[in-house]
């Protein structure tokens, strides 16, 4: 039966598909692998450009404290966060600047793409989320397709939205340190940085795996799992 009109996929999820390969030799696309799982509707009808920033605080105390005091409230409360980031053995999806993450987030579960990111003063790259009924079947589904966990990374995380309701701010705690995340329309972003006292020249628009990287080598530990131990 032909797809109905409007559900084709995104062009990048077939750049993403070309680097998967199974050991006997068959190229086997992301997305059918995830039809078995996930109808089409699931994954296309849930699409959106992310433009963020990530601000690094002293405490998750001082980001409560802060975004309180700017009339911010909780939309999503604390969670403990899971994520595993998949890719093919020599890291194509990375290499393309591709990225396919399972997150468990509490009782919950999301499977979310995220095209390449554009050069600016925000970090902006379009991204394809949706909920997941089973983790572990998914999971097995994209170990099946050749693909292997290429990092592995834990935060709690708290959602806050402001009077405005025009962004997104996360409260993001993680083993090397404490970050606000602002996500919405670029002038939010800034607007809202300016009046919780942080310049533009603290935007971090790295992303946890470039930044733990940064953080590990030097260390000596395993830049593949971010975890708190």
């Amino acid at each position: 039966m032909a797809r109905p009109e409007g559900l084709e996929p995104p062009a990048y999820w077939f750049e993403a598909s070309r680097s998967i390969q199974l050991s006997y030799g068959r190229t086997v696309t992301i997305i059918t692998a995830l039809a078995r799982l996930l109808p089409w509707e699931a994954v296309s009808g849930i699409s959106s450009i992310e433009t963020e920033v990530k601000l690094r605080l002293e405490s998750a105390g001082q980001g409560r404290r802060l975004l309180r005091q700017h009339g911010f409230r909780v939309v999503r409360p604390r969670v403990h966060e899971d994520n595993i980031v998949f890719d093919s053995p020599g890291l194509g999806l990375r290499q393309r600047g591709l990225l396919l993450r399972l997150r468990r987030a509490g009782s919950r579960a999301f499977l979310t793409f995220k095209g390449p990111a554009a050069p600016a003063k925000h970090k902006t790259r379009s991204e394809i989320e949706t909920v997941v009924n089973d983790a572990g079947a998914l999971e097995a589904i994209l170990l099946g397709c050749g693909l292997h966990r290429a990092w592995h990374y834990e935060k709690y995380r708290t959602e806050f939205r402001g009077p405005d309701l025009a962004g997104l701010a996360t409260l993001d705690e993680t083993p090397i340190g404490v970050f606000l995340e602002l996500e919405g329309p670029p002038a939010w972003i800034d607007r809202t940085a300016e009046s919780l006292g942080f310049d533009e020249d603290r935007y971090i628009t790295m992303t946890y795996g470039t930044l733990y990287e940064a953080y590990a080598q030097p260390r000596g530990l395993d830049s593949r799992e971010m975890i708190f131990r």
